[in-house]
């Protein structure tokens, strides 16, 4: 029999401490397989949603809810601000770009957006069916918004109050698809756009109320703005902030401190899931020595006919390595799994999907972190197989 098909059949014939630690070793893989991806996977979408927008410009206020709102509509921004300073903006020499949105309400999660198709080109959105918005009311689905509204080309829908589903719905108006966006792996394909007037005759009230509607026209959520060479950097967010009653802020800034705030957190697991690891190598050390004194005879007759001190040896390592993988394997399995729960109540609640699918780089080391922890918890059990008294123990009997 070879050594391992020697350590197989031994873990069969004992298999509750084994099971145990590779227990142990799939909850502390899972846990740092569904941490690397899922913060893999963050970083990544943050990045490419924030890619063609140096600078967020809108009402004073917090600039991490600015950049939250504006660029990643996840919050509720701070307020709006006249669209006289965003034509203003565009004029300064160190803007090369100015994109306005209006902030409207939203649909089953999916905020409504008022905006050019200066928009769209901005993160490469281009039609899967039907045609872009023209006139106020009309609007276009983003990928993922379509497909869990189950809107498509010809469907009216009405807008709700707030972020999230439940809102207060304007009954009286309705929004008429016209497209749908292809996917392009950023927030377009979670968004629904229609025309800046579209959000200005909502607020307004009543298409009636010309001061209303005249009043709210002057207005936009804020200003996506992309600056025309390197000094603008330096210059132009000192320049808005002090000079005006609007905020500049940086995404990349504004990101970098938020990812500062929620490494604490993904420290904390990880020390979790190291802790885990830790106690499944404990355990399967146990377990090891456990089997010895239950097999000392088998081991000592192995010697007599002819075994030496390193097949014993290699025949505890081997045991503890199978029991290592067996663990960091089901600990991706489970990981993923994981992500597929997580993906399903992101969906529901309209936020960013993660691909469940998706291996982060340092991910695919875990098997190799989990046999090095479990090799390193059987030499000592394999020291022991090795070193024993052959002659004291058949005595003995």
């Amino acid at each position: 029999m070879t050594l391992l098909g020697l350590a197989l059949r031994d873990l069969r014939a004992r298999p509750a401490q084994p099971l145990l630690a590779v227990l142990l070793t799939a909850l502390a893989v899972a846990l740092l397989a569904a941490l690397l991806s899922f913060a893999d996977q963050f970083e990544r979408r943050m990045a490419r949603d924030a890619a063609g927008v140096d600078l967020v410009v809108g009402a004073k206020g917090s600039p991490l809810q600015l950049v939250l709102a504006g660029v990643y509509h996840l919050d509720i921004p701070p307020g709006n601000i006249p669209l006289a300073e965003v034509e203003s903006l565009r004029r300064n020499r160190l803007v090369a770009e100015a994109i306005p949105l209006a902030l409207g309400d939203s649909f089953r999660g999916h905020r409504i957006v008022g905006a050019g198709h200066e928009y769209l080109a901005l993160y490469g959105g281009r039609l899967a069916e039907g045609r872009l918005y023209e006139e106020p009311m009309e609007a276009v689905l983003g990928s993922e918004a379509a497909r869990s509204t189950g809107l498509r080309r010809g469907d009216r829908f009405h807008g709700a109050h707030g972020l999230g589903e439940g809102g207060h719905e304007h009954e009286e108006e309705s929004y008429e698809v016209t497209g749908v966006l292809a996917p392009t792996g950023t927030v377009l394909d979670r968004l629904i756009l229609t025309p800046v007037e579209s959000v200005w005759w909502m607020h307004a009230g009543h298409a009636e109320d010309d001061a209303a509607f005249e009043a709210s026209r002057r207005e936009v959520t804020v200003a996506l703005v992309r600056y025309a060479s390197p000094v603008a950097v330096a210059l132009l967010p000192r320049q808005i902030n002090a000079a005006s009653a609007l905020q500049a802020a940086s995404p990349a800034f504004e990101m970098a401190r938020l990812m500062t705030l929620l490494g604490a957190g993904r420290d904390a697991l990880a020390a979790l899931a190291g802790l885990l690891l830790l106690t499944a190598g404990a355990a399967l050390a146990a377990g090891l020595m456990a089997t010895l004194a239950a097999r000392r005879y088998e081991l000592a007759v192995m010697r007599m006919l002819g075994a030496g001190r390193a097949t014993l040896f290699a025949s505890v390592l081997i045991e503890a390595a199978a029991i290592g993988l067996a663990g960091a394997l089901a600990g991706l399995v489970l990981g993923h799994v994981f992500l597929a729960g997580l993906n399903a109540w992101l969906s529901s609640a309209g936020q960013p999907l993660v691909a469940v699918g998706h291996f982060a780089p340092w991910e695919l080391s875990l098997p190799v972190l989990a046999l090095a922890a479990s090799l390193l918890a059987g030499l000592w059990p394999a020291w022991q197989a090795a070193r024993s008294d052959v002659a004291a123990i058949l005595a003995r009997g």
